[in-house]
């Protein structure tokens, strides 16, 4: 099978999954999570060096969920891949679970608990300064929410990682334009976010962050500037991949019910069977 067609069908599924795991808890987030499942099969089985058998390799490229929140995909790709057993998926949430709602470094495979928006691209820029000074060369990937942009520690890290010149950081912005209490920039407004970027010092990239070929083609050219951290707005739908869900802020932290699963699920059967690319 062609390794996009594969990767087209394994966001799909990661879909369906990160559904039942947000039904079967009664909570969890559920637009954001569908809008970065393509980022993070693109970056989890084409573009990281990880290791499922030993999660704390010292060479692995380091990955951070800052927009901690949306850990759902986040879980059910690492249980893909073998980082513990996928049967775990189902106490999501559940009483004395390590799989709580955002992620937690008990869970093999997560570099540090997050959910506090704000917090994950300074870390990542400790990280990836670590690697500099111990001239190792792992990468560091940091994946953004556009409504955490509004914290200012985002931006405190953004201008120490511009003065560092960290090139083994990428930043990734999963840029749906919404929030929990709406559109970001009707709330505080962002735009225009590249010059921004550019003028902390960052090459910055645009992409569409729910095609899993062009994350892909866009990532595996970094680092484009020498010493420059590299920043990608991956432009996505919130709710990506179910109709009804899509581009609704009421989706940030809402639990389908049963039939609005069922629903749900059956548009990405019919997909995986037409083999479309959603």
């Amino acid at each position: 099978m062609d390794k996009i067609i594969f990767l087209k069908n394994k966001a799909i599924q990661i879909r369906k999954e990160l559904l039942q795991m947000i039904y079967n808890a009664k909570t969890g987030h559920t637009g954001g999570s569908l809008s970065s499942v393509d980022i993070l099969v693109a970056l989890y089985y084409e573009i990281m060096k990880v290791d499922p058998k030993n999660s704390k390799w010292k060479s692995r490229d380091r990955f951070v969920l800052s927009k901690g929140h949306s850990v759902e995909g986040y879980y059910t790709i690492l249980a893909d891949l073998g980082f513990f057993p996928k049967d775990e998926l189902k106490y999501f949430c559940k009483f004395n679970s390590r799989l709580i709602g955002h992620p937690s470094v008990k869970v093999p495979g997560v570099e540090m608990n997050t959910g506090a928006l704000g917090h994950g691209l300074s870390v990542a820029v400790g990280m990836a300064l670590a690697g500099k000074m111990d001239k190792k060369n792992y990468k560091v990937y940091v994946l953004m929410g556009d409504g955490e942009l509004a914290e200012g520690s985002i931006w405190e890290g953004a201008m120490a990682a511009g003065h560092y010149k960290l090139d083994n950081l990428i930043g990734i912005i999963d840029r749906n334009h919404l929030q929990i209490s709406g559109n970001t920039e009707n709330i505080m407004s962002l735009e225009n976010l590249k010059e921004k970027w550019n003028s902390f010092g960052w090459n910055v990239l645009v992409e569409d962050g729910n095609n899993i070929k062009k994350m892909i083609d866009v990532i595996k050219k970094i680092p484009i500037a020498k010493e420059k951290p590299h920043l990608i707005i991956a432009n996505t739908i919130k709710g990506k991949g179910v109709p009804f869900i899509e581009n609704d802020a009421k989706w940030h932290h809402k639990v389908p019910n049963q039939d609005q699963l069922k629903e749900a699920l059956e548009i990405l059967d019919s997909l995986l069977k037409k083999g479309f690319n959603i």
